[in-house]
C-alpha cells in the first residue's frame, strides 16, 4: 500500500510554462499524476499511446473531443481512449486533474 501524497492537487505552474504536470507514481501497468492549467490557460496536450482516466478534482473547463464537448468541474470523470484527440478548453476556474493513465504513461511509445 501506499498513499500518494498532492495527488490532484492544484499547483500552478512554474514560471514560463503553459501548464503543471507531475507524474505522482509510476508501476508498469499504470501511473498516475497530475495535470493543472491555470484558469484562462491553454491545454497544449497530444494524443497519449495509452488510456487515460482524469479526474477533475478543482476548477471547471470544457473537454472537446472528435465525439463532443462537455463542461466538467469537480468530481467529474472522464474516459479518453488511447489516440484520441482530446482538449480542455475554456478553462475558467484554475483545473487540477488527477490523471490515471494504463499502461504507464508513455510506456507504448510516441503517439
Amino acid at each position: 500500500m501506499r498513499i500518494i501524497d498532492g495527488a490532484g492537487q492544484w499547483a500552478p505552474p512554474a514560471q514560463g510554462t503553459a501548464n503543471d504536470w507531475v507524474e505522482n507514481l509510476r508501476v508498469p501497468d499504470l501511473s498516475v499524476g497530475t495535470y493543472c492549467i491555470p484558469a484562462g490557460g491553454v491545454d497544449d496536450q497530444s494524443p497519449h499511446t495509452e488510456d487515460e482516466i482524469y479526474v477533475v478534482t478543482a476548477g471547471r473547463a470544457r473537454i472537446v473531443t472528435p465525439d463532443g464537448a462537455a463542461e466538467v468541474g469537480p468530481g467529474a470523470v472522464i474516459f479518453v481512449p488511447a489516440g484520441e484527440e482530446h482538449r480542455f478548453t475554456d478553462v475558467t476556474e484554475d483545473l487540477a486533474l488527477l490523471v490515471v493513465f494504463g499502461p504507464a504513461y508513455g510506456s507504448r511509445g510516441t503517439a
